[in-house]
């Protein structure tokens, strides 16, 4: 494989010169091969490296992983997900990524993979899943994303370059566009749009792979025709938590039918080998104890999607006396408090989600940006710098942090802040405000 396409890299894994080759290329549909396929052994389009991809997936997953909620906090369900990923992972075309595998703490129904092989799932799809076979086609699906770099090769046709090249998205658009649209009226960020929305025949290549590696690791073909059995019941009976893993995965009546033809013939043999349910059932139970919770939080986030506030805060409510530590209700009791302008209601939610998992940084950008909002700008000041010890990386947390300290009138410090948060973003409100202030403090001519 061609390790890069130019010279030196610059802040994102990638030259001007590639991206203006990238960019030049998607226009006139020039096609150009740079890399040959792991999986196919053919010549891909392909202009950005390895290395790329990889840095790519360091900078933002973990911004991602924060969206949706941290980590799960049980420890032996992530160390049971992640070592039946391993295990395929040692199986797959590339086996040389830095692959890594979580549950994440959000309520819909998905799971995604970054180009360097970072992979999440998250507890909604974890509570729908009925064996271990069923999550190594889910992990295999997503394995199978990462060796065919569909992502990578979206890339270099110019589809996702400027969302990589801009730096952090402003929408969660793994939870739907009306999700990110409130997300960013509090200044939160996720790296959605970093996420490939992939074509029909990537999820064909996906899902062939997918059976594959599940094959090499030992498990029934079954799998897979469980998991797409689950997602089609699940798209008739629970539209709205579905279309959020369609919206990235296309699901179709023939990749069905191809499974399980392919399930039939090529891994025939596969039949006698075991679908661990037992096993699965064991290791989730701490979550599936959840469920009456996170079911109640499912039916608060579609009512906060629609705006309708008071309705989800009741949901949330009912969620929280079921699980009163959760820290997810939490965190959601906290948005939709904000959402409606009751800073004061928020920020209890905000410290207690902090108490509750310290070391996740979104609950400090909520309670943050409420303190903001009710002038306690040393209060702001000092999550904010939290929230960037936990998550750095954020553009908007410097943005707050400028604010903050200008709140205090220190201007010299607030300068700081601004200055800094205008070598990474140069467009948007908050860039227009923090050059103003600059220039009318005499640092810009």
């Amino acid at each position: 494989m061609h390790e890069d396409c130019g010279a030196v890299r610059g802040k994102y894994g990638m030259t001007r010169r590639d991206f203006l080759w990238i960019t030049s290329l998607s226009t006139v549909g020039f096609v150009a091969g740079c890399a040959t396929s792991a999986v196919t052994g053919r010549p891909q389009l392909m202009l950005v490296s390895e290395e790329q991809e990889i840095t790519i997936d360091k900078q933002n997953s973990p911004h991602q992983f924060s969206a949706d909620y941290g980590m799960i906090q049980d420890t032996a369900l992530n160390e049971y997900v992640s070592q039946t990923g391993k295990e395929m992972a040692a199986r797959t075309h590339r086996t040389h990524m830095p692959y890594s595998f979580r549950v994440v703490n959000a309520n819909y129904v998905n799971a995604y993979a970054f180009p360097g092989g970072s992979i999440a799932c998250t507890r909604g799809i974890m509570l729908s899943l009925e064996n271990e076979a069923e999550l190594a086609a889910l992990l295999g699906h997503e394995l199978g994303h990462v060796n065919a770099r569909h992502t990578a090769q979206q890339m270099s046709k110019g589809i996702l370059t400027q969302a990589f090249v801009s730096g952090l998205s402003a929408l969660a658009g793994t939870q739907g566009a009306a999700y990110g649209q409130l997300a960013s009226q509090l200044g939160m960020v996720g790296v959605g749009a970093l996420l490939a929305s992939y074509s029909r025949d990537n999820e064909r290549e996906a899902d062939a792979l997918g059976m594959e590696y599940m094959f090499r690791a030992g498990y029934n073909s079954r799998g897979m025709i469980g998991l797409m059995d689950m997602l089609k019941g699940l798209s008739r009976r629970k539209p709205s938590i579905i279309e959020l893993m369609f919206a990235t995965h296309p699901m179709s009546d023939e990749r069905y039918q191809t499974a399980v033809q392919t399930s039939r013939s090529q891994y025939k043999s596969s039949e006698v080998l075991p679908l661990h349910r037992e096993r699965y059932m064991d290791h989730t139970a701490k979550v599936r104890a959840l469920k009456p919770a996170i079911e109640e939080m499912q039916k608060g986030e579609k009512e906060m999607m629609q705006k309708k506030f008071s309705n989800a805060e009741a949901y949330f409510a009912k969620s929280l006396k079921l699980a009163p530590h959760d820290y997810t209700g939490l965190v959601m009791m906290s948005t939709c408090k904000l959402l409606q302008k009751k800073y004061k209601e928020g920020i209890p939610y905000a410290e207690k989600a902090q108490q509750v998992y310290p070391q996740q940084a979104q609950a400090h950008h909520l309670s943050g940006f409420a303190k903001i909002r009710l002038k306690d700008f040393e209060g702001a000041y000092q999550e904010f710098s939290t929230y960037e010890k936990l998550l750095p990386g954020n553009p908007n947390t410097i943005f707050f942090k400028g604010y903050a300290q200008e709140g205090m009138q220190h201007i010299e410090k607030a300068a700081g802040e601004y200055r800094r948060y205008l070598q990474l973003v140069r467009q948007g409100e908050k860039a227009k405000y923090a050059y103003t202030r600059l220039k009318k403090w005499g640092y810009f001519k």
